[in-house]
């Protein structure tokens, strides 16, 4: 098979592909023959060196996959099946390749609504979307509910699942989202280019941070007494916990897992036409290092997708 390798950190330059030995799926696991990746911001960054979450080089990238069941050594799954997931995560499962090995509960049945594309783009945002504000947020009806980063990958997931839930959505975007993000159901939209949130909403219930800097700590100002941040980029920080907790505020950082029962229900939200993933651009395999350059420059709408 072919797979995207590295063999030391830097720019997209580095990622080159190899003919490698296809994996061999251990007992409850299958090997999935992949049509679609998913890539995500974090790719770039561990691409670069930037966080050692799996090591040193030489290493493939990924975890969101969309394909076609090749191998089975599961009750659960048969040749043929097709299935999307992001499996292993946080371990390496080197997804950047043509064949995949993954366990069967990291994976759920495509639905027939969904493209392969579009099934690769939703894992990863989509879980980390559903853990903050279903799992973590328990957000209910009739909720307000602040979304930062509302054009993005996981932001644009968080305003549909939002919405259906029944909570008054607010997100911050810039000018030029504004379409897309009304569009996705937002009930507000904040230009975080030309105004400040702090000064322009309040009585917020959950608050779902996918920027970072000092935008979690910026947030206390317009929660309710008791509201909940979640943030999925500043979930270590015990000063800011701290911080939160004096206030009379919760505070929860959110570090994605493989979810099957949340995937399941992203896919419930899907088949009943109240959840779709963007995908901004698609690229082949072999243009990996152009979709990199895209991912590393930030301000994307949705999601880039590799298709194999």
């Amino acid at each position: 098979m072919r797979a995207i390798t590295q063999q030391a950190f830097g720019g997209p330059e580095v990622l080159t592909i190899v003919d490698a030995p296809e994996p061999r799926p251990l007992p409850t696991e299958v090997l999935v023959r992949v049509k679609a990746i998913g890539l995500n911001p974090l790719e770039a960054l561990l691409r670069a060196g930037g966080f050692p979450l799996i090591g040193r080089p030489p290493f493939v990238l990924g975890w969101d996959i969309s394909g076609v069941v090749e191998e089975a050594r599961t009750w659960r799954w048969r040749p043929g099946d097709e299935v999307f997931g992001m499996p292993l995560f946080p371990r390496a499962a080197s997804a950047y390749a043509e064949v995949v090995s993954a366990p069967a509960l990291h994976l759920v049945r495509k639905p027939a609504s969904l493209s392969h594309v579009e099934a690769s783009a939703l894992p990863v945002v989509g879980l980390t979307a559903w853990q903050g504000l279903v799992d973590l947020g328990g957000v209910t009806e009739g909720d307000r509910v602040l979304v930062h980063g509302g054009g993005g990958g996981v932001g644009h997931v968080a305003i549909q699942i939002a919405k259906a839930l029944g909570a008054h959505v607010i997100a911050t975007a810039s000018g030029s989202k504004r379409e897309f993000v009304e569009g996705l159901g937002a009930d507000e939209v904040i230009d975080y280019t030309a105004v400040d949130f702090t000064g322009a909403v309040g009585d917020i219930d959950v608050v779902l941070d996918t920027i970072g800097g000092d935008t979690a700590a910026r947030s206390l100002e317009v929660l309710r007494p008791g509201g909940h941040l979640v943030t999925a980029v500043a979930e270590e920080d015990v000063r800011l916990v701290a911080t939160y907790e004096a206030a009379g505020r919760r505070f929860s950082g959110i570090a994605v897992d493989p979810d099957p029962v949340a995937l399941r229900g992203l896919v419930e939200l899907v088949e009943r036409g109240r959840l779709r993933v963007h995908v901004q651009e698609t690229f082949p395999f072999e243009r990996v290092t152009d979709a990199h350059r895209l991912l590393e420059s930030g301000h994307l709408q949705g999601k880039l997708v590799l298709t194999v």
